[in-house]
C-alpha cells in the first residue's frame, strides 16, 4: 500500500464519520503547490463556498501558494465566505492529510474567522 491509498483510505473513515452527523463540513485539499477549501452541504453534498490559493485576486498577495501563511490566508478566506452564508459551525474534514502545518494553520485561520468545528 503506498502513501496516497492510505491517505484516501484515512480520509474515507473520517468522512463517514462525518456523514453519519449530517453536518456542514470544511474539506481541505493540499498539493506541493497549492491549497484549497470547500464547504460542502450535509444533505445534497453540493458546495456552498470555496477558496484557494489558485484564485487570482490571492495569487496577487502571495508569492508561493504552497506555504503556511498562504493556508492562513484561505483559511481567513473561507471563514468570512461562510460568515456571509450564515454557516457558523462545520465538521473539519482534514482528507487524510497530518494536522500539522498547512492544514493545520488553516483550520486555526479559520476558527479565528468566527467558524466553529
Amino acid at each position: 500500500m503506498n502513501k496516497r491509498i492510505s491517505r484516501l483510505r484515512r480520509a474515507q473513515k473520517t468522512r463517514a464519520k462525518i456523514a453519519g452527523k449530517s453536518a456542514v463540513r470544511l474539506c481541505v485539499f493540499r498539493s506541493n503547490s497549492h491549497i484549497y477549501a470547500q464547504i460542502i452541504s450535509a444533505d445534497s453534498s453540493s458546495v456552498l463556498a470555496h477558496a484557494s490559493t489558485v484564485e487570482s485576486d490571492v495569487k496577487l498577495k502571495l508569492a508561493n501558494g504552497g506555504n503556511i501563511s498562504a493556508a492562513k490566508l484561505v483559511g481567513e478566506r473561507i471563514a468570512s465566505k461562510a460568515k456571509e452564508l450564515g454557516i457558523k459551525k462545520v465538521s473539519f474534514d482534514r482528507s487524510g492529510f497530518q494536522y500539522h502545518g498547512r492544514v493545520k494553520a488553516l483550520a486555526d485561520a479559520a476558527r479565528d474567522g468566527g467558524l466553529e468545528f
